[in-house]
């Protein structure tokens, strides 16, 4: 028996074999997504390793890195997870608060990137360097300060 309307599906259970069939499917095109994002992060390295790295370059395979893990995420919650045989209110509840929650993620570490330049600029003994710090015994010694003079002998 099976009821549909526009919104709620009841009963909607598949036989197995086009389960399996659609969980082949799906792993094989994650698995081709998943040497796609391989061979974009090789050719990022390259990139890196060349004389002229372009940035741009670099940032527009970094996208696609993204939006393939996306991709991949989508498939993988709608097939294995049975998100996609769901009534779409309770898949907005489930997807919503994880928008939040990866927006809440990104804000936080824009926040802390900021605050981290602030300090480096305003705040020189906070500087963070690349090059290690001298040790104890090597630091370079100290300059002798001026005389201060005597007040009233200006």
């Amino acid at each position: 028996m099976e009821h549909t309307s526009s919104e709620i599906t009841f009963h909607h259970h598949t036989d197995d074999e086009t389960f399996k069939k659609k969980v082949k499917k799906t792993t094989i095109l994650l698995s081709i997504i998943t040497i796609i994002e391989l061979l974009i992060g090789l050719v990022i390295y390259n990139i890196h390793k060349g004389e002229n790295p372009s940035a741009y370059l670099v940032l527009a395979f970094k996208g696609m890195v993204c939006i393939l893990t996306i991709a991949k995420a989508y498939y993988i919650v709608a097939v294995f997870m049975h998100l996609g045989d769901e009534i779409r209110n309770f898949i907005m509840t489930i997807v919503v608060p994880l928008m939040l929650f990866i927006w809440f993620i990104a804000a936080f570490l824009i926040d802390g990137n900021s605050y981290k330049n602030l300090r480096n600029d305003y705040d020189k003994h906070f500087k963070e360097t690349t090059s290690p710090r001298p040790h104890h015994g090597h630091e370079a010694p100290a300059k002798p300060e001026a005389p201060k003079p005597e007040p009233g002998k200006q």
